[in-house]
């Protein structure tokens, strides 16, 4: 017996029809009762909430937090995706089920940057994801290895005193590209022995890696709407992260290339050439191969740069804009090393309790990366809501830290709240979360804030600061990307302080 073609579609589209309205009356009938959603805004179809995010959608989903609550389903495309905008939800998704919150959201951005998420950022959550985290925290971002160090902080913190010196009679300063060359490099001699902002297009390299934040950043319709991938296509995006993707991998292969012909080449011990030993001979268990390398580097070069650079661009932004706070930080800092000749060391940012108070405001109103996506691997219940296996949630961690509940007089600067308070950012205390908290918290805190600190310090004991005398007040709009930077640079006046000779 034969059948023609169109005569099996048809049998086809009708099973499947079938097989799909049984499938929902099956799951109605079984749990459609019971399910108890999180309030949702209204949506459109096929795009669902999409058309409410905008350029910053940690802003959009605050204003929509406002109305809807602090915990709220939106559906991105026909993804759920649950935002969560209060310390007592972010405890539920990142302490009480934390295990259940464990994965990532593979981005199709994600994927082609990232190579197909085998760096420890997006990795999904499992034996592979484990053992890279391993290696990175024991072999980098360990308290010994960060204190081990310190003497490149100290280096690489000298030399951008002297450029200050050098540059600030002439004007204005772009404190921006200061800070972003001066993390960057730190972070290159820390992991790989020498730094890549010297070598020939070493600028460049620094504007291909802000545009890939800032590809990572973007919504990607595509991800959401399969039916509308083709926008991409046509307005050059997919175009725009093929070539960063194309640039970054040669550039990365050539710094592997480097090291494997040259081994005996001095470059300390340094994370690259431990990560390089593990690839050639296996030695933990996991199969390391050429692109995790690549993916790891990827990783320590964007997290390592970006975030630290962040955070020291907004410090010093609030310190600018709250003169006195300034002159309090800079009286503290100037009094602990007043008998040692303006010399500071790292041990004495234990008698500077200020710097930490400001350091914590800073991230308070100013997270790094305010939006932390996690999907749920398995049905559970949040604050008695039911959430689906593949829900995406995003943690608004800059909304946190704004919200009314948890704190007084939210959106002003004021360092002082956190001496009657013990809340650290360390991920223990949900009110204050910048970095994360629970298996997929930040790895790095301890390397970001140990170059923070003793940077900031050595800024405000060095020089006195302030606006350019065109400049009546700071333009604090912000702009798109993983971490959330300035949208206009930060440009200041700096003035020695003439003080160690008297």
């Amino acid at each position: 017996m034969q059948f023609h073609p169109f005569t099996l579609i048809i049998q086809a589209l009708l099973s499947l029809f079938l097989i799909s309205y049984i499938t929902k009356w099956l799951y109605k009938k079984t749990y459609g009762n019971k399910k108890n959603l999180p309030p949702s805004p209204p949506k459109l179809p096929i795009l669902g909430n999409l058309h409410q995010l905008g350029l910053l959608p940690h802003r959009n989903l605050q204003s929509l937090a406002k109305k809807y609550g602090p915990i709220m389903l939106l559906h991105f495309g026909n993804k759920p995706t649950l935002i969560v905008s209060s310390a007592d939800s972010a405890r539920e998704i990142m302490k009480t089920h934390d295990v259940i919150f464990s994965d990532r959201l593979e981005s199709s951005v994600g994927k082609r940057l990232l190579y197909n998420c085998k760096d420890v950022s997006i990795a999904p959550y499992g034996e592979y994801w484990r053992q890279l985290k391993s290696i990175c925290v024991l072999q980098l971002l360990s308290n010994k290895r960060v204190q081990s160090f310190h003497y490149i902080r100290e280096e690489e913190t000298a030399l951008l005193m002297k450029r200050i010196k050098r540059e600030y009679p002439t004007g204005s300063i772009d404190l921006s590209e200061m800070l972003t060359q001066f993390t960057n490099d730190v972070v290159c001699r820390s992991a790989f022995g020498k730094k890549y902002s010297a070598v020939e297009n070493g600028k460049k390299f620094i504007l291909l890696l802000k545009e890939l934040l800032e590809l990572l950043g973007t919504i990607s319709i595509g991800d959401f709407v399969p039916m509308l991938s083709w926008i991409n296509r046509v307005n050059g995006f997919d175009a725009r992260v093929d070539k960063v993707a194309r640039e970054f991998d040669e550039f990365f292969e050539g710094v592997i290339r480097e090291r494997m012909e040259n081994p005996k080449k001095l470059h300390g011990d340094n994370f690259l050439d431990i990560l390089l030993h593990i690839y050639q001979n296996n030695s933990t268990g996991v199969t390391i191969d050429r692109d995790s390398i690549k993916a790891i580097i990827l990783d320590v070069f964007a997290a390592g740069t970006d975030t630290t650079s962040t955070l020291l661009e907004w410090e010093m932004t609030e310190l600018l804009r709250n003169p006195t706070i300034m002159k309090k930080l800079q009286h503290q800092v100037r009094e602990v090393v007043k008998d040692k000749n303006g010399i500071i060391t790292e041990n004495d940012l234990e008698k500077m309790p200020y710097l930490k108070a400001v350091i914590k405001e800073t991230l308070r109103l100013h997270a790094p990366i305010p939006l932390l996506p996690r999907v749920a691997r398995k049905y559970v219940k949040v604050m008695g809501y039911d959430i689906s296996a593949g829900t995406l949630v995003m943690t608004n961690v800059w909304a946190i830290g704004r919200d009314p509940a948890s704190w007084h007089e939210p959106e002003k600067f004021d360092p002082d709240r956190f001496f009657d308070s013990r809340v650290d950012y360390q991920g223990l205390d949900f009110e204050l979360i910048p970095f994360g908290a629970g298996r997929r918290g930040c790895p790095g805190i301890s390397f970001a804030t140990a170059t923070n600190g003793f940077l900031l310090a050595n800024l405000v004991r060095e020089f006195d600061w302030a606006l350019p005398d065109d400049v009546e007040d700071l333009d604090m709009s912000e702009r798109p990307g993983v971490a959330i930077h300035r949208a206009v640079p930060l440009v200041a006046v700096a003035k020695q302080k003439k003080m160690w000779n008297s």
